[in-house]
């Protein structure tokens, strides 16, 4: 289900809401088809810029609008809805499809697996339009990846901005606290008291 914003931005602070992408491993993001290699990274950044194509926008290749994006994330998180800005013309997405904690997913797993929820899309030109997730389905999230299938008629798909709104539920993902012992005693950290006085002096 999609939603419009109900107030207004100039009293809300928006760019908390969809603060998710301060969360997300950029430099391994990665997408299926696209005709720039690494230009999926340039669709994550904060709600403020989500308009702002300076940096680059996803696009597929000629005469195959299908993309997959794999997102993981520096700490697990909660999600609570997605914003996906698509190019004009045509060229915006569909239809949506999300997989949670699946490493390395392929064009053939996503068209044949269940998703954990699918969404069919408006052309969100604005960034406007926001897509409720089954949020109870959406905890502890490692990596999010989403199937955009087709588009509104287009030969490619273009994808300008992905917000996503939730939470972090911890400081960082798959970090084991550990005590680290020292291995060389530093002399000068293990004194005694000499024998015979009152002093201390270094162990030999």
């Amino acid at each position: 289900m999609a939603c419009v914003h109900d107030h207004s931005c100039e009293d809300h602070d928006c760019s908390s809401d969809f603060s998710l992408y301060k969360h997300i491993d950029i430099p391994r993001v990665s997408a299926l088809n696209e005709a720039t290699t690494g230009s999926v990274k340039s669709v994550f950044k904060s709600w403020e810029q989500r308009l702002n194509s300076s940096g680059g926008h996803l696009e597929s290749n000629d005469g195959d609008p299908e993309l997959l994006v794999f997102i993981p994330f520096t700490s697990d998180v909660k999600i609570k809805s997605i914003s996906v800005v698509g190019g004009a013309d045509g060229t915006s997405p569909a239809k949506m499809r999300a997989f949670i904690n699946r490493d390395g997913i392929d064009f053939s797993d996503a068209q044949s697996m269940q998703p954990v929820q699918e969404w069919d899309l408006a052309e969100n030109l604005e960034g406007l339009l926001e897509y409720q997730t089954r949020y109870s389905k959406f905890q502890g999230v490692g990596n999010l990846t989403l199937h955009f299938p087709e588009n509104f008629g287009a030969d490619t798909t273009q994808i300008q901005y992905i917000g996503l709104k939730g939470e972090a539920t911890q400081l960082k993902r798959d970090v084991v606290a550990t005590i680290v012992y020292e291995v060389t005693p530093n002399p000068s950290d293990h004194k005694t008291r000499a024998d015979g006085g009152g002093g201390l002096s270094h162990v030999e």
